[in-house]
């Protein structure tokens, strides 16, 4: 029934969660990635750390690699 889905996600909705990183306090749907999507509308499939922190996380690892890492050539034989 439409009613029992609605109600889930009523309580999905009103739930927050606080960032391990940064530690603020953010709305679940809103601040943060959902990492397992067959699990359906529950808390534990969404992820513990907060959409801004994992642009963050991203951005800086992305940055380090191009550092460390040259680009890649051909070898010249």
């Amino acid at each position: 029934m439409d009613l029992d889905k609605q109600i889930r996600l009523s309580h999905l909705l009103l739930n927050d969660r606080k960032c391990r990183v940064c530690g603020e306090e953010k709305n679940l749907i809103d601040g943060f990635y959902r990492t397992r999507k067959d699990r359906g509308p529950v808390a534990s499939s969404f992820s513990y750390e907060c959409k801004e922190c994992t642009v963050r996380r991203i951005t800086e690892s992305k940055k380090t690699q191009s550092l460390s890492f040259p680009e890649w050539e051909y070898p010249d034989w």
